[in-house]
C-alpha cells in the first residue's frame, strides 16, 4: 500500500508539477514571463465579460424578456 502512495507523490511532484517549478524558479529571473499565464487567464476572462455584456445588451434592445413581475416563478 505505501507504494501505491509513493507512486502517487512521484507522478504529482516529479512530473505534474514540473511546469510549476520551472515557473517559479522562473520568477528569480523574470516576474513577468513567470505570472504571463496569470495575464493571459485575465485577458480570456475580461474577453467572456464583455462578450456576454454585448449579449445582454443584445437581448435588452429587442425586448426578448419578459420582464413582468410575475414572470418568474422565484419572484413571486
Amino acid at each position: 500500500m505505501r507504494d501505491l502512495f509513493e507512486g502517487i507523490e512521484s507522478l504529482f511532484v516529479d512530473i505534474l508539477f514540473a511546469p510549476l517549478d520551472f515557473l517559479r524558479d522562473l520568477e528569480l529571473d523574470s516576474w513577468f514571463l513567470a505570472n504571463l499565464l496569470n495575464f493571459i487567464f485575465v485577458i480570456v476572462g475580461f474577453a467572456a465579460f464583455l462578450y456576454w455584456m454585448k449579449q445582454l445588451k443584445t437581448y435588452n434592445d429587442n425586448n426578448e424578456e419578459n420582464r413582468d413581475p410575475k414572470a418568474h416563478s422565484f419572484l413571486g
